[in-house]
């Protein structure tokens, strides 16, 4: 028999005398979990974040998500290993990742690792003991690929503008920075550079301190080395961005824009496409810069798991304001997970 296209009217056949009527036949209906999934999982210096996602319309409906920080890169700036402890905690991460991805048939996944599995000497072997442990198979990517999937999973945020724009993103081992062409249907990459400071390898080589004095001192290191790895890049773009528009995608900008609309708790719906003024963004990074850890994590949004890192964040991002002093901010919830699983359901690449 041919298959009947499920736009054909449908005709109930009489029942022949004697016999009683045919029930209509079921016409199957898709279920949610019958549509293809796809799964993007980014393992970083800082966190551990997974995504599952299916196809619809121009983009994809999320079906799952999970995130824990991690701290694999914990200690790495000074052993240049990766330590037993982060090893241990990114690995039972990786478990609940494995249960998601097999409870929700993930049809597609790809997982990459970034800066501390790069810079690690024991980086080969924590991929190899986190497949045999999880059956999860983490790609180390390089910085520009991991620049390209946070163009490719963001840029839609970016302002209205002419010109040339400025995406950037503070991970835990280094800062991407990606200047983008946004003229064509298609984000067009003109230049990028990746830094080599982010949030934990900063504060792990400058940060600390206890009195006002000792806090400003740090923070000031922590502005001169960001703006110093910024410096090959900012030679080569200033001409391009007159008025600059900049769009950030990290832990850092969402956990300041969040203090900015001052949340009791974080609420991606809110922060996620916030233009926020970078002044605002400046005064919160100076006012958290002065506070103690302690201090720190009483704040929403901040808690115990950023107290420390959060003014690193600030460095980072301060540096760069001076360097491309633009009048507002972008923020974006959104980045490498979903440059990927953009990719994996064919996006053009950037």
């Amino acid at each position: 028999m041919g298959d009947v296209p499920a736009n054909m009217p449908h005709r109930q056949r009489a029942a022949p005398p004697g016999k009683p009527a045919a029930r209509p036949a079921r016409i199957p209906t898709k279920r949610w979990g019958d549509a293809p999934h796809y799964a993007a999982l980014d393992l970083g210096t800082n966190n551990c974040r997974l995504l599952i996602a299916r196809p619809q319309g121009n983009g994809f409906a999320v079906v799952d998500a999970f995130s824990r920080i991690v701290r694999l890169g914990e200690g790495l700036a000074s052993s240049g290993r990766l330590s037993d402890a982060a090893i241990d905690r990114t690995i039972a991460a990786l478990r609940i990742c494995a249960d998601k991805l097999r409870r929700r048939n993930v049809l597609v996944a790809r997982s990459v690792a970034t800066e501390a599995c790069r810079q690690a000497a024991n980086g080969a072997e924590f991929i190899e003991r986190a497949y045999r442990e999880t059956g999860i198979r983490l790609d180390i990517i390089s910085p520009e690929e991991e620049a390209r999937l946070a163009v490719l999973g963001c840029h839609a945020l970016m302002e209205p503008g002419d010109g040339p724009a400025l995406i950037f993103d503070i991970g835990g081992g280094s800062t991407e920075l990606v200047l983008i062409d946004l003229s064509g249907d298609h984000p067009r990459v003109l230049d990028w550079h990746s830094a080599r400071w982010g949030v934990v390898s900063l504060t792990e080589h400058a940060g600390g301190g206890h009195t006002t004095e000792a806090l400003g001192e740090s923070y000031a290191r922590m502005r001169a080395l960001a703006t110093e790895s910024f410096a090959a890049f900012a030679a080569r773009v200033p001409a391009k961005l007159k008025a600059p528009r900049l769009l950030g995608t990290s832990g850092t900008v969402t956990t300041l824009a969040s203090v900015f609309l001052e949340l009791d708790h974080y609420d991606r719906a809110k922060v996620d496409g916030l233009i926020v003024p970078t002044e605002a963004m400046r005064r919160i990074s100076a006012e958290l810069s002065g506070m103690s850890v302690a201090e720190r994590s009483r704040l929403p949004c901040i808690g115990g798991e950023r107290a420390d890192l959060v003014v690193a964040g600030c460095a980072i991002l301060e540096s760069i304001l001076d360097l491309w002093p633009a009048e507002r901010l972008g923020v974006a919830d959104r980045g490498i997970r979903e440059g990927i699983l953009r990719r994996l359901m064919g996006a053009q690449r950037p």
